[in-house]
């Protein structure tokens, strides 16, 4: 199946980012979502870093004008009738993602695929909402995406090679290394690998080990990370950390993935990282 018009469900950090880069490949874009004021605010989002590389001399501006058109703003889901794969990018929920997936499935063409950017949630699980199990599939991206080159395709019980296939090559024509996540296990690969380094760092806060500050130090020192695991809860957001080990703790009720105490109560008090100002380290000037 060869994809031409692609939709994605979700204005914000995420989905915007993948309609950035969708449209500098080349492809034509739907952008959706419920309020027309999130759309605007992640599409001049996507002007302000092409005005950026025009700027500085690395796309002229007709390239620019040109992805900037292949932009469609709106805010009802209908007009995803006719793209050949849309994208789901909304909230981490999944009785939120199961509901909207399941309206989606109703509106979308047959043969079209359907797609979510879950990081966490079982993907034969949000299938299952849907009549289109062969046509689903994960596309994980990572924030944010017109700098981060990786993207997971994950596979649900249902998921057919030929949707395998057909996602690989968007993801990899949006410029991004793929990698095949051939079991449909909690939180994949990166997040598999990476939350049990923020449990222990964590736990080595809490039980008096090291400060936040000292442990992201060792990390990048030690290990050549760009970033400690604190600096990087503050990166992402804390409180998708805690909903990524919600998940996690929900689908396997081993308790070495129930969300550290200290990591529940910094959720509850409102400090998320940077884009509240404030996490495990502030960011008020």
């Amino acid at each position: 199946m060869e994809i031409k018009k692609v939709g994605v469900l979700g204005a914000g950090a995420m989905g915007s980012g993948i309609v950035q880069v969708a449209a500098q490949a080349g492809y034509e874009v739907i952008l959706c979502d419920m309020d027309m004021a999130f759309i605007d605010k992640g599409v001049a989002g996507i002007n302000k870093a092409l005005s950026r590389n025009v700027e500085k001399g690395k796309m002229e501006q007709a390239a620019k004008d040109m992805i900037m058109g292949r932009i469609t703003k709106t805010i009802n889901k209908q007009d995803f009738a006719d793209a050949d794969c849309v994208i789901e990018v909304i909230v981490e929920d999944a009785n939120i993602k199961k509901a909207v997936l399941a309206e989606l499935d109703g509106i979308m063409k047959p043969d079209a695929i359907l797609a979510t950017n879950t990081s966490s949630i079982s993907i034969s699980l949000l299938a299952g909402a849907t009549k289109r199990g062969d046509k689903f599939v994960g596309m994980h991206f990572f924030n944010p995406v017109p700098l981060m080159r990786l993207c997971e395709i994950i596979r649900g019980y249902a998921t057919s090679d030929e949707t395998v296939k057909v996602a690989t090559e968007l993801a990899q024509a949006f410029g991004k290394t793929t990698v095949e996540v051939k079991k449909d296990t909690p939180g994949f690969i990166v997040n598999r690998v990476m939350m049990p380094q923020f449990l222990e760092a964590i736990r080595l806060v809490e039980t008096g080990v090291a400060t936040p500050a000292d442990i992201d130090t060792a990390v990048k020192m030690g290990l050549n990370y760009p970033m400690g695991p604190f600096e990087l809860m503050d990166f992402t957001g804390i409180d998708i950390s805690k909903l990524v080990l919600d998940v996690f703790f929900d689908e396997t009720k081993d308790q070495y993935w129930a969300p550290p105490y200290t990591l529940k109560a910094i959720v509850s008090s409102g400090k998320l990282g940077k884009k509240t100002g404030e996490g495990w380290y502030s960011y008020k000037k």
